[in-house]
């Protein structure tokens, strides 16, 4: 079981190197439109490779964002509940939560079939197959379903959820940052 537990942990860490990553290349775009702008030049289809990092920044960011639960979060009606009550509230919660993003999973993954079987290529200054940055949407989607069954799992097991942990330990540390 520990060695599925770093496997996990190792996706969900790797998810946020890979989001990393997608935000040092909007920057290294950036800058260097930036600099070959003073020379008259200018990098073809940067807006679009900037827009594609930007969405795939976001995606694979978010399973590791959950677990360390500063995903924005409604609380005020689960905590009103006893910790029993409210661990099945948690339990349907999570079941809605995977529901809602298998279904993300699936029709972003039918879009990126789609785009592969017609060969889609991007309309800007730099034709590329659309397929290969589309990718990042059911990647990022699987990988927070995934993250969400593992919690799910968690919290049927009569654990606290990891971002529920997370929470209180910033808390207890006096960070607020994630609570704002």
């Amino acid at each position: 079981m520990l060695a599925l537990r770093r496997v996990l942990d190792g996706l969900y860490a790797a998810g946020a190197v890979l989001a990393a990553l997608c935000l040092f290349g909007i920057f290294a775009v950036m800058i260097a439109q930036m600099l070959l702008r003073e020379f008259g030049a200018i990098i073809p289809g940067s807006d679009d490779f900037t827009a594609y990092l930007c969405v795939a920044t976001t995606f694979f960011a978010l399973a590791a964002t959950f677990k360390r639960g500063e995903l924005i979060r409604v609380t005020m009606g689960i905590d009103r509940f006893a910790p029993g009550p409210r661990r099945l509230m948690e339990m349907l919660v999570l079941l809605l939560a995977a529901i809602m993003v298998g279904t993300i999973l699936y029709w972003t993954m039918q879009d990126v079939l789609f785009s592969h079987e017609i060969e889609e290529v991007a309309q800007g200054t730099v034709p590329f197959l659309l397929w290969i940055p589309k990718m990042a949407m059911p990647a990022g989607a699987g990988l927070l379903l995934l993250a969400i069954l593992d919690e799910l799992v968690r919290v049927a097991r009569g654990a606290k959820p990891a971002y529920v942990a997370a929470a209180e330990e910033r808390a207890a540390r006096g960070d607020f940052s994630a609570e704002v």
